[in-house]
């Protein structure tokens, strides 16, 4: 599969095989299996970290273990993560992510208020 076979409009069905996929081979169920998802994104968070301290060499003892590309990829898996994450909480997590995006939006980008003179 490449990159371009999930158009924007497929990415939920995507997200919804994803979760299938997980649920039907998940170990633990009901409660416990929704936190421990919940906690996958965590860990995918800290692979993140891993990756900027390794393509910045932060890390004297190692040296530069990662690149950029490694960065991304690692940044993607938490955006996929998340996204199964809010499936696993509800069957309608398309709209619930719109409308939450929509929210920031209003709110990020809306036009700046003129200062008081």
């Amino acid at each position: 599969m490449s990159e371009n076979d999930i158009a924007p409009a497929a990415l939920w069905d995507t997200v919804d095989a994803l979760w299938a996929w997980l649920e039907a081979g998940q170990p633990h169920g009901g409660r416990e299996g929704l936190l421990l998802r919940v906690l996958k994104l965590s860990e995918e968070v800290g692979e993140v970290a891993q990756a900027v301290i390794g393509a910045t060499g932060q890390n004297p003892r190692k040296g530069t273990t990662h690149t950029w590309d490694d960065v991304r990829s690692e940044l993607c898996d938490v955006a996929v993560t998340a996204l199964v994450a809010l499936r696993t909480l509800t069957p309608d997590a398309h709209e619930v992510f719109t409308r939450h995006l929509e929210a920031v939006a209003r709110r990020s980008l809306a036009p700046a208020a003129p200062e008081a003179p």
